[in-house]
């Protein structure tokens, strides 16, 4: 990791290494952390990034957040294809990225990435971080989250993996979001998609519950996988450019 020349004081060295137990070839990631108590006013100029209106109106936690995550996206698509871009914010409030890139950001308490490939390889990307649930927490928020039969499924295993089960389900269905949004244009919610397995290596499986589009209907499955960093717990939804076609 090295310190670039333009990157602010309250976020640390761009990191590379791949974090999550399947690799995606073609792809680059780029992660970091980040203080907003370090954050100072001509940090997004200093960065050469523009600031959003919407986010000039933000507290000090949002606007280090989206340079943080930014400055991710900004490196990676640079050291994926020498593209110079840094993605905007859409109208539906999504990153824009160029038009043969595809890519995700994510940030949660003091953390940010981004993953980026082209489409030809990957044509939708997801990641997601979110904090670990307490299992009180997770008991509460557990029917705004699963469906039905993952309910079921989560009764029937352990107590002490209750937590981790709707974090994960919560984290893994917002990648998938962000993977398929892009192809579909079309929004969905927690009750639209399940989690059919995961197992402790990181791997997911999913399926969805409504049709989204010719290619992407109620019943397919879709692979997705998972780690855990910290009292963090990172996901990511992958779709490889002949699956959308």
């Amino acid at each position: 990791m090295n310190r670039s020349s333009d990157l602010p004081a309250c976020c640390t060295p761009l990191g590379c290494d791949w974090p999550l137990p399947i690799a995606l070839p073609g792809s680059v990631w780029r992660s970091t952390a980040f203080d907003p108590a370090q954050l100072t006013p001509d940090d997004f100029t200093r960065s050469g990034l523009h600031l959003p209106a919407s986010i000039q109106r933000s507290v000090a936690k949002r606007q280090a957040e989206f340079l943080a995550g930014r400055l991710c996206a900004r490196d990676a698509v640079l050291h994926l294809d020498g593209t110079r871009a840094t993605p905007a914010i859409g109208e539906d409030r999504a990153p824009v990225w160029p038009r043969h890139i595809s890519g995700a950001i994510t940030h949660s308490q003091g953390r940010a990435a981004a993953l980026v490939a082209l489409k030809s390889d990957w044509s939708g990307l997801g990641i997601d971080l979110e904090n670990r649930l307490s299992l009180d927490r997770a008991q509460r928020l557990a029917k705004e989250i699963l469906t039905p039969d993952e309910l079921q499924r989560m009764a029937a295993g352990p107590v002490e993996d209750q937590a981790l089960v709707v974090t994960l389900t919560f984290s893994i269905k917002e990648s998938l979001f962000k993977a398929l949004y892009p192809l579909v244009h079309k929004r969905f919610y927690f009750e639209h998609a399940e989690v059919l397995s995961w197992s402790k290596d990181g791997q997911v499986r999913l399926r969805l519950l409504t049709d989204l589009s010719e290619e992407w209907h109620q019943g397919k499955e879709l692979a997705g996988q998972f780690a855990l960093m910290d009292e963090q717990l990172l996901s990511a939804v992958a779709i490889k450019a002949s699956a959308a076609r």
